[in-house]
């Protein structure tokens, strides 16, 4: 039984991230959005590292990540008879 306890601790302890590690990838994430949204904010008239343009870069990596994940394909399935249908989509 400890055997057994400790082998699930163990699996635990290694798929849990440090707040280090999570920083380090949230610093990274920042550093790719600035790279990809940050000239196109400056060409659109925003002067770089300002608040607008701070607000322009996550607002252009909002847009591209809600066009990314709205793109899927989506089913809907509808029954019932004429008047009343009850219909789920996901």
């Amino acid at each position: 039984m400890r055997i057994l306890l400790h082998i699930a601790l163990t699996a635990l302890l290694v798929g849990c991230t440090t707040q280090a590690e999570r920083t380090a990838q949230a610093e990274r994430q920042v550093d790719q959005m600035i790279s990809v949204y940050g000239p196109a904010c400056e060409k659109l008239g925003y002067k770089g590292n300002s608040d607008p343009w701070r607000d322009c870069v996550l607002s252009l990596d909002a847009k591209e990540s809600t066009e990314r994940y709205s793109r899927y394909p989506t089913s809907t399935t509808c029954f019932g008879h004429r008047g009343f249908f009850q219909c789920t989509t996901f």
